[in-house]
């Protein structure tokens, strides 16, 4: 029902309901009335009257989970007529196979949450059927499998066509090339480890063989590593214990001042108590002189800084008035006093702040960390040994001064520069002084596979070690031309677990395997 006419339909379904208590009594015995609606996507559109859900049987449709029941639900869509319609019988019936286990992966790969996509898209059943017809009409129309055409047009027009995130686009490809290629005529090709494509079957066939040969549920089915079951496992058992917390009942405020009200006024003293003073802006820009690229990133930093720091000692002074009965409480207030009591950091900071999933207490220690950062740079403006990259606003900014500041010294053009990154072998104790160029940063954890020290290239993660650190990093400005593009993986930097949108950068890490594996293994740097 599209929202504008909601109103409507909640007043027919009021009708409803009286219609179906008349007819309750005294009609036939087999009187049956079926109704089927989609969930609600907000809580306004919950509008279904009491009385009709608490008087009806109720079924779920619930889509299948795991790969075994998305396989056979795949191969269901078609039938023994579909296997033998092309002339091409072999490389349809491959191929055929090997969309169906695609389909299946790209729409599981959900579970992983933002290790599996970095935005979820809605991959339906028409995806597939439309791409067996195409498969089927490109097959007739050539003489040879026209491969490239055949991944272009799954990759990037079929299911490429719900993808808005270019990296979700890059793993859609790779899946493609990996399943779909010349070599799966010719022999042994894995879809899985241990899953081979299977010889070419009738449609029981193919029904059994998934029943006998798939190896059991496993992030390995999608070419994760098996973390990333421990990640998504995880975030999901602390949403339900958050949801716990927050339906827990706050002590009653009748009598004059509860326990709840003075714990956040013991959160809150405690954190105006170690709030520094804002920059004083004036100073630090006397202070500098020059205003080289760094300069520039320093102020902007310090200016931000100073923007979240005022809102938090307004903010927090008010609600200090208001717990004291010297001011009305307000429905701001009254959000702020929440999130203090649940460990939450609240909606109007984060506004001012960065990205960031930590809870509350964890969130204000690091903030005095980046304020920590800030003071020493802003003390004499000599760049730090190794500097902390996730300190930053905008790490971006960072970057590019980087790239600036060697730009004018040679005199190189900004646009046909890029970053050139080597990981160290030493961690940021061991830095003493800055490099003569660049900068060494520090802070950085890597998600869905590990950095090996001693070859100095991506290896796999171990087994519960979900973001080990990366040692420190040595970033300088290169002329593009001499980027070195072999044995290397395109790894995305996010500012946080929940990728997509906190995307920062990408460094080129040097790799032994190809890149094809860390790209299914949705290996990224993250700066928390």
């Amino acid at each position: 029902v599209p929202l504008q006419n909601i109103h409507l339909v909640a007043r027919w379904l009021g009708t409803l309901e009286k219609v179906l208590e008349q007819n309750s009594l005294g009609s036939h015995a087999d009187y049956r009335v079926f109704m089927s609606a989609e969930p609600a996507p907000s809580p306004e559109a919950h509008i279904i009257p009491q009385g009709l859900l608490e008087n009806a049987i109720k079924i779920t449709n619930e889509p299948p989970t795991g790969m075994y029941a998305n396989l056979h639900k795949a191969l269901d869509l078609f039938t023994q007529d579909t296997l033998e319609m092309c002339s091409k019988e072999i490389e349809f019936k491959c191929i055929f196979f090997a969309l169906c286990y695609f389909h299946a992966v790209v729409a599981e790969r959900r579970k992983f949450g933002t290790q599996g996509w970095n935005r979820p898209y809605p991959f339906n059943n028409g995806d597939l059927t439309i791409s067996i017809n195409v498969l089927y009409n490109y097959l007739e129309a050539n003489p040879k499998v026209p491969w490239d055409d055949l991944r272009y047009l799954f990759g990037e027009i079929m299911y490429g066509g719900h993808i808005t995130d270019d990296w979700d686009r890059r793993l859609c490809r790779t899946y493609l090339s990996e399943y779909i290629h010349a070599e799966m005529l010719e022999g042994e090709v894995y879809l899985a480890p241990g899953f081979l494509i299977p010889p070419s079957l009738d449609y029981k066939g193919y029904h059994e063989y998934v029943d006998n040969n798939l190896p059991p549920e496993s992030p390995y089915l999608y070419g994760l590593h098996p973390n990333a079951e421990i990640g998504f496992l995880t975030v999901t058992s602390d949403g339900l214990f958050r949801t716990v917390l927050e339906m827990q009942p706050k002590e009653s405020d009748a009598g004059g001042g509860s326990g709840a009200s003075r714990e956040e006024k013991a959160i809150l003293e405690e954190i105006i108590e170690r709030l520094p003073e804002p920059f004083n802006m004036g100073e630090i820009m006397a202070k500098a002189g020059d205003k080289t690229p760094y300069v520039v990133v320093a102020f902007q930093e310090c200016e931000r800084m100073n923007t979240l720091t005022d809102e938090i000692r307004s903010s927090l002074k008010e609600l200090d008035l208001g717990l004291k009965g010297e001011l009305t409480i307000t429905s701001d207030m009254e959000e702020l006093a929440n999130a203090l009591f649940y460990d939450n950091v609240p909606e109007s900071w984060t506004r001012y702040a960065y990205p960031s999933l930590l809870s509350l207490g964890a969130w204000y220690a690091d903030l005095l960390l980046r304020i920590r950062e800030l003071e020493v740079w802003t003390m004499d403006f000599v760049l730090p040994a190794t500097v902390w990259l996730a300190g930053f606003f905008n790490p971006q900014s960072f970057l590019t001064a980087i790239m600036q500041s060697t730009a004018r010294k040679n005199e190189w053009p900004l646009d046909k520069m890029c970053l050139s990154v080597e990981v160290t072998k030493k961690n940021r104790e061991d830095i003493t002084a800055p490099p003569r160029e660049g900068s060494y940063v520090h802070g950085l954890f890597m998600e869905g596979a590990r950095w090996d020290i001693p070859s100095g290239v991506i290896a796999d993660a171990r087994l519960k070690e979900l973001t080990p650190m990366m040692p420190v990093i040595f970033i300088r400005a290169i002329p593009v031309d001499r980027m070195d593009t072999k044995n290397v993986y395109e790894c995305p930097v996010y500012k946080t677990r929940m990728r997509g949108p906190t995307y920062v950068w990408t460094f080129n890490l040097k790799t032994k395997e190809k890149a094809a594996k860390w790209i299914l293994a949705a290996v990224a740097l993250l700066l928390q």
